[in-house]
């Protein structure tokens, strides 16, 4: 995490302090040039940087194509400005206007009075995000909707996030330093941005929670099923999702309730119970059963079965066999 603050009566100065922290920029002053004086506290959050910025004076920003998401919240005047050839939009205080990575971009008025909380999110951070709520990875940029409503609803309460994370800006907030503090912080701005703004995935993130596991937990899951008798390691399902042993074990204990290994344990009773409730005892035992399904100590395998089912192995074997006579 990076805090830096910035002030400045020049524009090249200004147009300069913008590039670093945001976009290369052209910065025109529209009136009042007298009045200029550009004040920037910017906050840097692993791929997500929140900015506080004042101009002074009327100003024109134009700065090309983002490559970035971005959000800008006006407050104390509205804010004109438009993206490519579509229309220009007035946001007011009371809303935010939200930007695409791609199309040439320009804030076409930010009036002197009017103060900004502006939000750059990189494009890959908000789509690899997408991708590890809904299992989804999207082929083109996800669209957002160019106006959030902030005064109801989701919008209201994302807004409420923001503003706690700009007061810390401002107060010092040794914590916002360390990373368990910091990346969980960006990681709810962004999830609530993703659950308040309009776009195409909008209707997965709705889905109960259940719906919503990260793709690489589910890549590990899908794993586990269609070869629950393998010899699996933590190591080796971290390698089949794709990211380090903590992160998975972090991750199953937050959307799947278990360790991985124990969701194994859960698959492998799954399948052995199914087999159990259909083989013949005369020519199958429980020690082929478990042993089929990866279960290598007889006596855990018949107390972990016990604790699911109610009843021991053998039991629903004999109840299969009395079945069929």
């Amino acid at each position: 995490m990076v805090r830096t603050s910035f002030r400045t009566g020049d524009v090249d100065e200004a147009m300069e302090a913008i590039r670093d922290s945001f976009y290369a920029n052209r910065l025109d002053v529209l009136a009042r040039p007298e009045r200029f004086g550009a004040s920037f506290d910017v906050l840097e959050l692993g791929g997500m940087t929140v900015g506080d910025l004042r101009c002074g004076a009327d100003v024109m920003v134009r700065c090309g194509e983002l490559g970035a998401y971005h959000v800008n919240i006006p407050l104390g005047d509205p804010l004109r400005w438009h993206q490519a050839t579509r229309p220009e939009q007035l946001t007011a205080p009371g809303g935010a206007a939200l930007f695409q990575p791609v199309g040439s971009t320009v804030v076409d008025r930010w009036q002197g009075d009017g103060r900004i909380i502006a939000l750059k999110i990189d494009q890959g951070l908000l789509e690899r995000r997408v991708e590890e709520l809904t299992g989804i990875a999207p082929r083109t940029p996800v669209v957002l909707d160019p106006g959030l409503d902030l005064t109801q609803g989701r919008g209201r309460e994302w807004a409420r996030l923001v503003g706690s994370l700009v007061a810390d800006l401002h107060g010092g907030a040794p914590l916002l330093h360390h990373p368990l503090v910091a990346a969980p912080l960006r990681d709810a701005v962004l999830n609530g941005l993703l659950l308040a703004a309009g776009h195409r995935f909008r209707d997965r993130l709705d889905r109960p929670a259940g719906d919503l596991r990260p793709a690489p937990v589910k890549r590990a899951m899908d794993a586990m099923r269609e070869r629950p008798e393998h010899p699996f390691t933590t190591a080796e399902l971290a390698a089949e999702a794709r990211v380090g042993v903590r992160w998975l074990q972090e991750a199953f204990g937050r959307y799947v309730g278990m360790p991985p290994m124990a969701y194994l344990r859960t698959v492998r009773l799954e399948r052995a119970h199914a087999e159990l409730a259909q083989a013949d005892p005369r020519t199958t035992t429980v020690a082929d059963i478990a042993h089929r399904w990866g279960f290598g100590h007889l006596g855990r395998f018949a107390e972990q079965y016990r604790a699911k089912y109610g009843r021991v192995p053998s039991a629903t074997l004999r109840a299969t066999g009395s079945g069929r006579g």
